[in-house]
Order: C-alpha cells, then sequence, then structure tokens
C-alpha cells in the first residue's frame, strides 16, 4: 500500500493551493491556514523529512539553507520588531503534520511561555 501524501506534500506538487510567498529548488514558505499571531508563515523543505528528530546528517545544509529562507521571509514580512521561529517535534511537542517544518510567527508582542 502506498503511503498518502502529507498535506504540504499536496501544496508543494500543487495539489492544494495555499497562499505562497517564497519557493526555491529546496523549500517553500506559505501562510498558515489558521494562524496564531498576525503573521504566520511556514516554512518547509521539500524534501521529505519527517521532523527535526529525523534528521540526518548529511541534512546540515538543508538545514542551513531553511534558516536563512526564513531570515529572508521574516525581512520580506517586514518583521523588524522580532518574530518567533518555532518547530514541533512529535506528539507531545505539537507536531500535526509529519513533514519538517517551521512557523514564523510575529506581529505582535508574543507571551513567554509559550504553551
Amino acid at each position: 500500500m502506498a503511503e498518502q501524501k502529507t498535506i504540504f506534500k499536496r501544496i508543494i506538487d500543487r495539489e492544494i493551493p495555499a497562499n505562497i510567498i517564497y519557493e526555491d529548488d529546496l523549500s517553500l514558505a506559505f501562510h498558515d491556514v489558521a494562524p496564531q499571531a498576525p503573521v504566520h508563515v511556514l516554512v518547509i523543505p521539500k524534501q521529505g523529512i519527517t521532523s527535526m528528530a529525523t534528521l540526518a546528517d548529511t541534512d546540515h545544509a538543508l538545514l542551513g539553507h531553511l534558516m536563512l529562507v526564513i531570515k529572508r521571509v521574516a525581512a520580506e514580512l517586514k518583521l523588524e520588531q522580532g518574530y518567533r521561529v518555532v518547530t514541533n517535534i512529535g506528539q507531545d511537542g505539537g507536531q500535526s503534520v509529519p513533514h519538517l517544518h517551521f512557523h514564523i510567527l510575529g506581529g505582535r508582542q508574543l507571551k513567554w511561555p509559550p504553551g
């Protein structure tokens, strides 16, 4: 039986629409459909990595690339006052989609602790 595509893989493959704000050969950034802040964007690798817990040693260049994409997208979104970058790992970490993704949250004062 073939493994089902995640919603993020379906967005990458353009099977379902998303408000994409950045794309390159390795990554995609788009607005979250259920925003938790005035600005809530997801940055994902196009490669199918489940989470931070499943990264391989050879993924270091991709991870660095994603961090630079986050910086670029945050600048484009004019988040000069600050923003938060979050990734959820596993069920207890609140991960709802088994595809590595980073949340960029901003546009207001964020509280701590987050959850």
